[in-house]
Formats: C-alpha cells, structure tokens, sequence
C-alpha cells in the first residue's frame, strides 16, 4: 500500500527533493538558536565580548530571513507536490470509472464515489505534502538536537531521549484503533453523501409529493451515523493526543529535574543547562509534529485505502484476440443465451433471435420480462453467462468494445442530458462534427426549429440532466445525437414511451426518420408505434414466448393479441 502510494511522487520527485532540502535547511536553522545561546552565556557574555555577540546575533537573523524563505518555498511548492499528486489519483481514479462494467454501477451509488473522488483524496494531499516533510524534520532535529547534546553531556542526554522509545510504544499501540474509527467515519461520509446527491437529485419529486420532512429525516439518520463514527474516530484521537502530550510534558519535568541536578553536581554549568532547556523545546516541536504525522497518516492512508479499492475493481476486459468491427451490415442474432444479474436471478432463459441487415424487430411483453436487458446486451454492456451474440456473423466476445459501440445508437426512455449547451450535447455523439453536421442532425430530429427561438440558439444552457427543456425536447436531442453519431445499428428502449400524444406523433416523425437503412430494435409498450415493424417478439419471464408479423401474432390469439385487445379497449374507454 505504502509503495503505491510513493509511486506518486515519482513524476514530481524533483519538486519534492527541492522541498525536503528546503525543509532539511529550515531545520539546521532551528538547531542555530540554542547553540548560539549557549556560546553567548558561556562565552560572549562572561567574556565581554560585545562584538562577537552583536556578529552572531546579526547571523542569527541573517539565518531567519533565509529560513522565512525557504518557508514560503515549502508552503507553497510543498502543498503544490500534494495538489498534483491528487490530481494524478483523481485522473487515475476517473479513468478507471470509464473502464468499469455496468454492474459496478448498478451497485455502488454515485455519491459513495464522487465521496472517494474529493473528501478521501483531499485528506491524501495532505498527507502528500506534510507527511515526509514533518516527518524528515523532525528526525533532522532529534538527530541533530541529539549530537549536539552528547558534545554536552552524554549521559544526561540519553536520560532525556530515552521517552522516544517510550512515545512510539504509545504510538504503535493505539494507531490500530485510530485506522478502525477513521475508515468507519469516511464509510458513514461516503453515506452521507450519496443520500444528499438523492436527495438533491429528486428535490422535485420530494416537493411533489410534499416529503421534505421525510427527506430531512432520512439525511438526520445518516447524519446523526456520520457523528457517531466521529465520535468514535476523535476519541481515539483524544486518548492519543492526552497520551502523547502527558509523555511530553513529563519530558519538560525530567529536563528541569535531571539538568537542575546534573547543574547542582557542577557536571554541566549554566549556559549548558539553558541550552538543554532551549534544545529541549526545540525538541518538543518535532514530536508533536510527528503526532500530527500520526494524524494524517491515518486519515491519508485510509483515503487511499478507498482510492485503490476503486483502481483495484476489475474492469471490462478484451478478449486478447478481440478485432476492431468494420464494413458492418447489420445482421444480429441471439444463439440460446442466458443472463442474470449479481443478484443471481435469472433474467433471460435460452433466448434464440435473428434481426436482419436493415430489418426492423420489436420487443415487448410485460415489464421485467427481459427486454431492456437484451437491449443492453447487444452493446456488450454485460458479459452472457451462456450462449453467444453475434453481429454480421462475428462473436461479440471477439470484438474491441470501442468499434462495437461506434456502431450502435441508444435512444432511452430515461435521457440523460449533460449540464452544457444543446450544441454540446449533441455533439456527443459525433465529438468531431462540425457544426454544419450538428444542425442538420437537429433539423432531422425536429428540435432545430425550437433551438432557433432561444436567445443563445445552440449555444443555450440546458442545465443539469436538460433540467430547462421539456420531455419531448430532451428526446429531441437525444435523437439529434444519435443522428449524428450515424450508427448502423439502432436500439430504441421505450423512447416514446413516458410522452403524450401529441409530443409522440413528432418524436416518432423523428424516429421513423432516424431507422430508415438501420437495423433497428425497437422495446415498446404502445403496440401501435411497432404494428409495422417487421418482426414481433413477445418475451415473458425471460423466454421467447411467440414471435411473428403484427396480423400473424394477432392470427394466433395468444400474448400478443391479449396485449393488444387490452390496450385497444383501454384507449376506446379513454375516448
């Protein structure tokens, strides 16, 4: 764990030399104060020599003024080294996320994660930067404060270093507990979070229905979690911090003792013994800084510990021979899979399907028969746990995801839009497309008519998830998208599905336009927007219970027909 997390210094290795050889003269410069005090009782003052004291007192701040420099250069380069290694871990981290297969989404909730992307790897920075630094100062000065006592008095020195030892039992023994309360406090955070991106996320729905006392209850509950393991993670703080002080300040009482004693006897004279007393406090500051060491290194380290649990998720991997999909035509077929999700229930039971180049097949059947999953599927999106998928003859296993998912549109019930311009978001599909090609994908979606009567045009904020623009506009977009991106193959999944009547006669306009030349799979549950595709499949409980053109399903009075009948009579009652 440790040697991952030094692998991140190695592309800033040489900022972080120069700022521990700043922090390695800054504390050669704290050592100069006792030493020349000591000279001056010793020396300078019994002597009366006026003019050495004023030349050492005129090095003295000579020494502050480079100190004070090499300071800022810690302080602003040092935290620099930590800000760009937590740069590099959140790009390494981001990255990884792209990489992930569906199912880890399915099972981690989006604010757990963006928890580990800021809260952890800001307390990583920390660490980043003041861990080595306070660490290689503070054995700079008990190193150093250590010679130069024994020049001293060697034993009265090792009577006082002798705590050290002492400190670090202390130290070792409760670390454990302090790792336990400070990994227990970041999961509770994490939890926190994901509740307020929720929560955040549905505050329209929460004002719908007029749950905001629900809503404040639900975040209390994680709250009041996140305090307890607080609370948990400064008592073991609070133990380790009275603890280590208590070691401290008996350190004071045994300097004062011993080096009163060791004066009494004459063994040590005056200015020796001030010089202890100053060394001593110089002394102290190393320590607490190696307890504030202790402090970060926890929440460092467990910070980390999440990061890599990220990094170390298996991601969606290639087969070793996969080839790139080219010349594609468009031909699917489904040769007896079968498919379940982590929960290990069974979603799909030895599904046979054939769509032909250009042809276009409609899904249905009742909900959580299996449909949006073979949608999903098609895109490689899950791996098969039996059977094989095939496009113009070629395995999917075969295939690089990259050239499988060019060739692929989804147009989803749910759109999702990104926070930007209706420019950029349909770019999305064609990063690359200029913006002649953006416009003409609009016109043939019909939203460009709309776009025009916005102040910004194509360049207006749609806000987060298209939050200004209505239903039928966002699958406007959603379409144009598609549109640019020209795939051969479409996958339409409930597209009109949560629109009225009249928004769905223009997005099926679109739609209609959008499958011409395309083989095309259509999931919907308005059996009148699929009465002339091509093929019907009806699947329930993960089966392919009957499959046909509309009047032959209809012909054979089974699924299909009962399907339609209900709709049929449900939409005569309406009118």
């Amino acid at each position: 764990m440790i040697r991952r997390f030094i692998a991140y210094y190695k592309p800033h290795r040489r900022l972080f030399l120069l700022d521990l050889i700043s922090a390695f003269f800054i504390s050669v410069c704290d050592l100069f104060y006792p030493i020349i005090t000591r000279d001056m009782l010793n020396d300078f003052i019994p002597n009366h020599e006026m003019r050495l004291l004023f030349i050492w007192a005129f090095v003295l701040l000579v020494i502050y003024i480079i100190k004070a420099l090499l300071g800022y250069f810690v302080q602003y380069y040092g935290h620099l080294v930590g800000v760009y290694m937590q740069a590099d871990m959140r790009r390494d981290i981001f990255i990884h996320l792209q990489k992930l297969p569906f199912s880890y989404y399915d099972e981690h909730e989006t604010g757990k994660i963006m928890s580990r992307m800021i809260n952890d790897l800001q307390d990583i920075a920390e660490l980043a930067h003041h861990g080595p630094e306070d660490l290689f100062i503070s054995l700079i000065m008990m190193i150093g404060a250590f010679a130069y006592l024994c020049t001293i008095n060697v034993s009265l020195t090792i009577i006082i270093f002798i705590f050290i030892p002492i400190l670090i039992f202390f130290c070792m023994q409760i670390r454990k507990s302090m790792t336990a309360a400070f990994m227990e406090s970041r999961v509770k955070v994490a939890v926190v979070n994901a509740n307020l991106e929720n929560s955040i996320s549905g505050i329209r729905v929460s004002k719908a229905f007029t749950n905001d006392t629900f809503e404040v209850d639900k975040f209390q509950k994680g709250n009041r979690a996140f305090v307890k393991a607080r609370e948990k993670a400064y008592k073991a703080m609070g133990h380790f911090y009275s603890g280590s002080n208590f070691i401290i300040d008996l350190l004071n009482v045994v300097v004062l003792v011993a080096g009163g004693y060791y004066t009494f006897q004459g063994w040590i004279n005056y200015g020796d013994f001030v010089a202890y007393m100053l060394f001593i406090n110089q002394f102290i500051n190393p320590i607490k800084k190696l307890i504030n060491f202790m402090e970060q290194f926890q929440n460092g380290m467990t910070g980390f510990q999440r990061f890599c649990e990220i990094v170390d998720e298996p991601i969606e991997e290639e087969s070793a021979a996969a080839h790139e999909l080219k010349n594609i035509k468009g031909e699917i077929t489904f040769d007896h899979v079968s498919f379940h999700y982590a929960d290990g229930k069974e979603v799909l039971n030895d599904v046979s399907l054939h769509i032909k180049p250009g042809e276009k097949l409609a899904l249905v059947g009742p909900s959580g028969g299996g449909k949006t999953t073979i949608c999903h599927l098609i895109p490689h999106f899950y791996p098969l746990d039996q059977g094989t998928i095939a496009i113009d003859g070629q395995n999917l296993r075969d295939l690089t995801f990259a050239s499988l998912r060019k060739n692929i549109g989804i147009v989803q019930q749910d759109v999702f839009l990104f926070n930007g311009s209706i420019k950029e978001n349909i770019a999305y599909g064609d990063l690359g497309a200029s913006e002649e090609a953006i416009i003409e994908a609009a016109k043939r979606a019909n939203i460009h008519d709309y776009v025009m009567t916005l102040p910004n045009g194509y360049d207006t904020n749609i806000g987060e998830r298209g939050v200004k623009l209505s239903g039928g506009q966002k699958q406007r977009l959603s379409i144009a998208r598609v549109f640019l991106k020209n795939p051969p193959i479409l996958i339409l999944d409930e597209a009109t599905s949560a629109l009225d009547n009249t928004t769905e006669i223009l997005i099926q306009e679109a739609l209609d336009e959008l499958c011409k030349g395309r083989t095309t799979l259509v999931v919907a549950h308005r059996l009148s927007t699929i009465k002339n595709a091509d093929e019907i499949v009806v699947i329930t409980g993960g089966e392919v219970r009957e499959q046909g053109t509309h009047e032959e399903l209809l012909a054979q009075n089974g699924i299909y027909h009962k399907l339609y009948e209900s709709q049929f009579r449900t939409q005569e009652e309406m009118r």
